[in-house]
């Protein structure tokens, strides 16, 4: 009998542990996900982008008819660094989209490209590169970890780094093409991007979005400068974010601007 009791009172507390165990275990959980709340997203710097015709060749020339009545935009907009001059950095960029992909063409001059990491996947933010935020719904919100938008880092090699659900630096070649071509201290990088949502599983078969007029996306271009330190000098993106902490990208896609797809 007191061996019965005895054990009936170990398989108590026992589960009782585990009750507590699983409910510290959510209730961290819970914190974890609570620790930021991001705004609602508000369209901001609302800009049309027209189809393409024939879609651009991507080979860093940028001639194709399909850019030559496009607008210009200004990637002037500092997130990180002190202040720079036009000799040190100026940037610009268009834009256009056929079903398949959004295209980007974009126009920096730079006096030094500096690549100091030959891994792909350390510390890739430091190096220059191109950095390309895109978010398939224009939902905004969070994707520091997810894949409610992607930060798409394009390096001067041509990898395409983003940070994967688990905290995982990821190769997405495959989701952005690209080419530059440096012409003294002009480089034309030329991009095509294929578009997928936030459903999108690292490892699994994904359907890529099907590009179609009036679909908004939150989009921003930026980019990473570095003339030889260890860490980059400048970010400098396309968009203004307000407050004091303007590196919000790679976390909070509220700040992207919103483009709209035309005919």
């Amino acid at each position: 009998m007191k061996h019965t009791l005895v054990a009936s009172l170990l398989a108590i507390s026992i589960l009782s542990c585990k009750q507590e165990n699983k409910q510290e275990a959510e209730t961290s959980a819970v914190a974890e996900t609570k620790t930021e709340v991001f705004a609602p997203k508000n369209d901001h710097q609302l800009r049309t982008i027209k189809k393409a015709t024939i879609a651009p060749s991507v080979d860093g020339v940028g001639n194709d008819p399909a850019w030559e009545k496009e607008q210009w935009y200004d990637l002037d907009q500092r997130w990180l660094g002190s202040d720079y001059d036009e000799a040190d950095f100026k940037g610009r960029y268009k834009m256009t989209w056929t079903p398949e992909a959004l295209y980007i063409l974009a126009e920096i001059q730079d006096d030094i490209l500096y690549d100091q990491h030959k891994d792909p996947l350390t510390l890739w933010w430091d190096d220059d590169c191109l950095e390309i935020f895109i978010d398939e719904d224009n939902s905004g919100g969070g994707h520091q970890f997810t894949h409610n938008a992607f930060a798409y880092h394009v390096a001067l090699d041509g990898n395409v780094v983003d940070i994967a659900p688990g905290e995982v630096p990821t190769l997405y070649n495959n989701h952005v093409r690209s080419k530059r071509k440096t012409t003294g201290n002009t480089t034309i990088w030329e991009c095509a991007m294929t578009i997928y949502d936030d459903t999108y599983k690292d490892g699994g078969v994904n359907d890529q979005v099907v590009l179609t007029s009036g679909k908004k996306m939150g989009f921003a271009l930026a980019y990473c400068d570095n003339d030889a330190s260890k860490e980059r000098e400048n970010f400098i993106g396309s968009v203004p974010v307000p407050g004091e902490d303007k590196n919000r990208g790679w976390i909070d896609a509220g700040i992207f601007g919103t483009i709209e797809l035309v005919e």
